[in-house]
């Protein structure tokens, strides 16, 4: 497998989700990796699944960024990723990899924020208290470990060094299980420090860098860093479907604080899209599918929640929803995922515009501002199995019209086509 790319020098290249996330972005990143020398995380945590298979094997990674299968490849949890320690642990024991060289391979932001046994109940205190109006959290604690950071009270990946950490850690304990009396919850912490504390001892023994200093570092030196980016635009706490989103920004504009680089070095901007779109818990989503159709593509696309497990909410292809997304990322190629599992359709629909209360439109609303109508557009289906094909040509000539429309509409090549999970299942193109 070939990448055909002209790759900046002194440049970062970001990579991320153009809808609600699970688009396949672990696959591409460990696809990518060789032509990097760091691959770096700028945010989310846990609530993050990464799928990656190759050699008949199947990883999810949740914290460590997707290039940690490659040899002598450096990555990095950044400084804007909130990290748990009990699922760093769990995730180290399940890599496959030897410890020490898991060690060799990856560095640590000491000023990245800790997901605290509280924020894991804090989690579940705030999402039971909605009622009907339920986000779908993950209940990892991502929420509340953001809230602290931006509280000022959090604790970083550097204060497990320091001399008082417990005493910190014993101060926030309390604030948590005093909010939790305010909503008249009672947790015992005990089921969660276990693990939490087995977490810090290991994290113990990695490096905790000034990762803001080795990322600028390196770009001087002219090496190559992809910024790997979690969940989707859709989700940004700013610009997603809110208040139906994730706590941090998931946008390009997040690589920048999240590793403490300028927007001055941001070179190519990877979007990733799937050739249909899913969703995993609550919020609008205008073009899902309850019907025949919609169970076909998640049997078929095997759509359930890597983190969560959860079945996966699916529907045809938002245009308006990724031309939005590229807008808002300045995205500069597309990646398509998953054009294996509209095989066997003999229509296929995608959302060209919408009318809200009545009125056709092709930007994306506040989502409460009305009802929402998709405006459909149809192409014919192909049948072909697609799994065995690793030249554009040779596909069938209904995807390629398929992917030619997406590249017309957006005005963004399409330069990258996913026929399957495994990382050789995937067509780099010019």
């Amino acid at each position: 497998m070939e990448a055909h790319f002209n790759f900046f020098n002194m440049k970062v290249d970001i990579l991320l989700g153009l809808q609600w996330g699970d688009e396949g972005k672990g696959k591409i990143v460990d696809a990518l990796t060789p032509e990097y020398d760091l691959i770096a995380r700028f945010q989310g945590g846990p609530n993050a699944g990464h799928t990656i298979e190759f050699n008949n094997k199947r990883y999810i990674l949740h914290l460590i960024p997707s290039g940690i299968f490659h040899d002598e490849k450096l990555n990095l949890i950044g400084n804007g990723v909130v990290l748990d320690p009990a699922v760093f642990r769990d995730e180290i024991n399940n890599l496959g990899i030897p410890v020490e060289e898991i060690k060799k391979r990856l560095l640590i932001s000491n000023r990245a924020h800790l997901i605290l046994p509280g924020h894991r109940f804090l989690d579940a205190v705030y999402e039971s208290s909605k009622g009907d109006a339920k986000i779908g959290s993950t209940l990892r604690g991502i929420g509340p470990a953001y809230t602290d950071k931006a509280g000022r009270i959090g604790l970083r990946a550097g204060d497990i060094m320091r001399s008082d950490f417990e005493t910190m850690y014993k101060k926030i304990m309390d604030i948590h299980l005093k909010i939790a009396e305010i909503y008249h919850h009672n947790y015992s912490i005990s089921s969660f420090e276990k693990g939490w504390f087995e977490g810090i001892e290991l994290l113990r023994n990695f490096k905790l860098i000034n990762s803001e200093y080795f990322v600028n570092k390196l770009l001087k030196e002219n090496k190559t860093i992809l910024a790997e980016g979690a969940q989707g635009t859709m989700l940004d706490i700013d610009f997603g479907s809110y208040p139906f989103v994730t706590s941090s920004n998931t946008i390009s504009a997040g690589a920048f604080t999240g590793l403490g680089i300028p927007p001055s070095k941001a070179g190519e901007i990877f979007g990733i899209f799937k050739a249909y779109c899913t969703r995993v818990g609550s919020g609008p989503f205008p073009t899902e599918l309850h019907d025949d159709t919609g169970d076909f593509l998640r049997k078929r696309g095997a759509e359930y929640g890597s983190t969560t497990g959860r079945p996966r909410r699916c529907g045809w292809l938002d245009l308006p929803a990724l031309k939005y997304a590229i807008m808002i990322n300045g995205v500069t190629r597309l990646f398509i995922m998953k054009s294996d599992v509209l095989s066997g359709l003999q229509t296929i629909k995608v959302c060209t515009s919408y009318k809200v209360n009545g009125v056709e439109t092709e930007e994306v609303p506040l989502w409460y501002q009305g009802e929402i109508v998709p405006v459909y557009s149809e192409f014919a289906g192909w049948e072909n199995n697609l799994s065995e094909i690793h030249d554009y040509n040779n596909l069938p000539e209904n995807l390629k019209h398929y992917i030619e429309f997406i590249e017309n509409q957006t005005g963004v090549p399409v330069t990258l086509i996913s026929l399957g999970p495994n990382r050789n299942q995937t067509i780099f193109r010019r």
